[in-house]
């Protein structure tokens, strides 16, 4: 991971209130079967693959990211694992070259009988990237709020 300092160009934060308890809105994150209808699937038309799945302190996961018959291999190593409160994991695009290996910490707040998501993306190459994944992390923000509410 990049040893530099974040900053606002290359950071990125979505903060989502969801109408779910904060551990039910934590196993959609860590729950194969409930993050598989949500995660890299900013819109129904992307389908992911889970390759490899162990959401634990040191644990790692792999996945494919398809839309319109292209898949992206992604794959990174959690870091921190504390439920129902947080995630810290890595995030590489093993497709991408110069796209580096990035950090997403992931705060899950109760407020109630509503859970509060902070989720901190941090050390993209460049602001398109970071761009890119605001996009992309609001459309999964959206597909898991329908999940959560099925």
């Amino acid at each position: 991971m990049a040893t530099s300092r974040p900053s606002p160009e290359t950071t990125l934060q979505v903060r989502r209130i969801f109408t779910a308890p904060r551990e039910k809105v934590f196993a959609a994150w860590t729950k194969p079967e409930i993050a598989n209808k949500w995660l890299c699937r900013p819109t129904m038309e992307h389908s992911v693959k889970l390759l490899d799945w162990n959401p634990k302190t040191g644990g790692s996961y792999s996945l494919e990211a398809c839309k319109d018959g292209n898949c992206h291999p992604l794959k990174g190593t959690y870091r921190e694992v504390t439920p129902p409160e947080k995630l810290v994991f890595t995030w590489t695009w093993e497709d991408t070259p110069g796209f580096g290996e990035t950090q997403v910490t992931v705060d899950f707040h109760e407020r109630g009988t509503f859970t509060e998501v902070v989720l901190t993306h941090e050390f993209f190459p460049d602001s398109v990237a970071c761009q890119h994944h605001t996009e992309g992390w609001n459309g999964c923000f959206d597909n898991l709020a329908k999940t959560l509410s099925a």
